[in-house]
């Protein structure tokens, strides 16, 4: 397992079109992601789960990953959250 806590840039967190270029990330490892706001934790390949999380701007998350390519993973997926999704 690889985590790491990033905190959301962009001021509308993630809504539908950050969400959907996180979960297209995501889809481009073999590993199992999740995404966890405080004490919930879901697929990080599910456009439902990660909009279920209403991830405001400034919010802290933490990405978590397992299996062969975590680490590229994980580091990818904080890289995008900290652009803050270009807007």
């Amino acid at each position: 397992m690889y985590v790491k806590d990033v905190t959301v840039q962009n001021q509308v967190g993630l809504h539908a079109r950050p969400a959907t270029f996180f979960i297209q990330k995501a889809n481009e490892y073999k590993s199992s992601i999740w995404v966890e706001k405080e004490d919930r934790r879901v697929n990080a390949k599910s456009l439902l789960g990660v909009l279920s999380l209403g991830i405001m701007g400034g919010t802290q998350i933490r990405i978590i990953a397992g299996g062969s390519d975590e680490t590229q993973a994980v580091d990818d997926l904080v890289r995008l959250v900290e652009s803050g999704f270009s807007e």
